[in-house]
């Protein structure tokens, strides 16, 4: 493990962090993390002394966290506090940049950004969808299922402001919510990774203008990593539904392609048996 060395080091984000802390915590009860609930409570989830204790830092310390006061911040301490709010590595990670330190990652492996290297990667995948986006999530690379089934161009086209605003694409989606929130999710967690870059608050508030759902969604701070997941994709005809397992890969760590693939699922009587191969995202 080595820690991130790109240019676009983390700054602190003191009201991303207070909001992000202050959710994770109201979705945990006492029960939850093996405490007894004493008192009355007045808003859901841990109070700050009981997340205090369970990271084992005083309760003024955590209060100082919470609140993105310029204290100083040690892995140790981010890990103890992650386990005492019971984050994922996604939301560990994500915890990380919010303090303004970098996350223990892997090294990324090197991963050409050539275009025409990325066109013969998707046209490879054919004849099931297969694209590429860029950090702001505009496609740079697509093959002609993922253009004909799912509507991908490479001229003025952004997956994320096309999925939430374009009606076409909503029914395109039978399970377009799912997919909303895995979404929003990533692109938050992307965000997290580029502090110093305004496009992405930018965008945020563009994507909330257009749809009232995203903005909903991004006000709960949920987060999310590249992760498989089913989908299912209403034919142009609206008649035929194909089922397809959703691959999202980072490739290059320093400017953050993503490799969107598409694998149709066998039909049900052809899964093995009793395993299931439907993953959630």
């Amino acid at each position: 493990m080595t820690n991130d060395t790109r240019t676009d080091r983390p700054d602190r984000q003191p009201e991303a962090l207070r909001h992000f802390l202050r959710s994770r915590r109201a979705r945990l009860s006492p029960d939850d993390v093996g405490l007894i609930a004493a008192g009355r409570r007045h808003t859901p989830g841990l109070r700050r002394e009981e997340v205090a204790v369970l990271a084992g830092v005083s309760a003024s310390w955590y209060t100082w966290l919470e609140q993105g006061r310029d204290i100083r911040v040690s892995e140790g301490v981010l890990d103890a506090v992650s386990g005492a709010l019971q984050l994922d590595e996604t939301e560990r990670a994500h915890l990380y940049r919010l303090s303004g330190t970098n996350p223990p990652q892997p090294a990324p492996a090197a991963v050409s950004d050539d275009h025409d290297r990325l066109r013969m990667a998707v046209d490879a995948w054919s004849p099931a969808p297969a694209f590429v986006v860029d950090r702001y999530w505009s496609a740079v690379a697509a093959n002609h299922s993922a253009e004909t089934v799912l509507g991908v161009r490479l001229h003025g086209f952004n997956y994320l402001f096309t999925f939430f605003a374009d009606a076409a694409c909503r029914s395109r989606y039978r399970d377009w919510d799912d997919i909303a929130v895995r979404l929003v999710g990533q692109f938050r967690e992307q965000a997290a990774r580029f502090p110093r870059d305004p496009r992405f608050e930018r965008m945020a508030k563009h994507l909330g203008t257009c749809s009232p759902r995203f903005a909903q969604l991004w006000a709960q701070h949920e987060i999310h990593n590249h992760a498989v997941s089913s989908v299912e994709i209403v034919g142009a005809a609206g008649a035929d539904t194909v089922r397809y397992e959703q691959m999202t890969l980072a490739l290059l760590e320093r400017c953050d392609l993503r490799l969107m693939l598409y694998l149709p699922s066998r039909p049900a009587a052809e899964q093995p048996r009793p395993a299931t191969h439907q993953l959630a995202g």
